[in-house]
């Protein structure tokens, strides 16, 4: 039996994922599945710059708005929904993309993945979290990067939830978590599209990003997220760009200081999201963004793609 399409649009923050997948997607007759973990958070929408309601409109968007900020969606719960959406889409004979820069939750879709069969030690997690209380998140980091570099480049050292479950399950089984990340086959007949822009381009639309950000009340959606009683501490607050806002309304920071560090921390991310996917994987066709580009990606998804 062949396997039902998916198509996987991958590429670095602010390369222009959103706009380019709409309009494939109007084109052939496709819905979006988002496959970004930040887009999952209700009230969370200038920081992690979800696609508007007017871009909603224009093609079905699933996976966006379904938490609060104080629900974290583990990996399996996030492959599970994911995969329902992709088979309601394809049910009603439709084209399903996959649009996100989050490389594990992608992977886990894509590639069949099954999380490490490590149940929670919560005294090893209680004395992971006094280590980072005492050294920091980053001491916390380095730590795994020791212990599993391959894991420790793929995850943000701010995202200490991460770090502290890959040290769980390192220090636990005894081997690297990077080698524990079962696969299975994958359910469907993937076509990857990956967007690239020169590096200083790209760097260019973060800033404007970050400046535009600032501009539609990044700071008092921050504001009205604290004041609905949602901790500072959440690891969805822990975003980039989240955390600073925090310390503007703390006072700790001026919004051009905050500005500084997003810019930085954006930086490295983008660096880290090319680990995930790379230029040279053969299995990923690679799509410098420019004049014409969405009807060449187009002509390459029909010559594979039975409509």
């Amino acid at each position: 039996m062949t396997k039902p399409p998916l198509i996987l649009i991958v590429g670095p923050t602010a390369v222009g994922k959103t706009e380019i997948a709409i309009q494939l997607a109007e084109r052939l007759n496709g819905e979006i599945v988002s496959a970004d973990s930040r887009l999952f958070y209700r009230g969370m929408d200038i920081g992690t710059a979800k696609p508007t309601a007017e871009e909603r409109a224009r093609v079905p968007h699933h996976l966006i708005d379904i938490a609060n900020p104080d629900e974290i969606l583990s990996l399996a719960v996030f492959q599970q929904k994911a995969r329902e959406a992709i088979a309601d889409i394809h049910a009603r004979n439709k084209l399903p993309f996959l649009v996100g820069g989050t490389g594990q939750y992608v992977r886990a879709v894509t590639e069949g993945w099954k999380p490490p069969e490590v149940k929670p030690d919560m005294r090893l997690r209680d004395e992971l979290e006094r280590e980072k209380e005492e050294r920091g998140i980053y001491w916390l980091h380095e730590k795994l990067a020791g212990l599993d570099p391959e894991a420790a480049a793929r995850i943000d050292p701010r995202n200490y939830r991460r770090t502290i479950r890959a040290l769980e399950v390192i220090l636990t089984t005894g081997k690297r978590f990077s080698e524990q990340r079962r696969r299975g086959e994958s359910p469907y007949h993937l076509i990857t599209i990956g967007l690239t822009r020169p590096r200083e381009e790209l760097y260019r639309r973060v800033d404007e990003r970050i400046e535009s950000m600032f501009a539609k009340g990044f700071v008092e959606e921050v504001r009205g997220l604290l004041a609905k009683g949602y901790s500072p501490s959440l690891p969805t607050m822990s975003a980039i760009g989240y955390r600073e806002c925090v310390g503007v309304v703390k006072g700790e920071w001026s919004e051009e200081q905050a500005k500084v560090q997003i810019r930085r921390a954006t930086r490295v991310y983008v660096r880290r999201q090319a680990n995930w996917f790379k230029e040279s994987d053969p299995s990923i066709l690679w799509f410098k963004v420019e004049e014409g580009v969405v009807d060449e990606i187009e002509k390459n998804i029909r010559r594979v793609v039975d409509f």
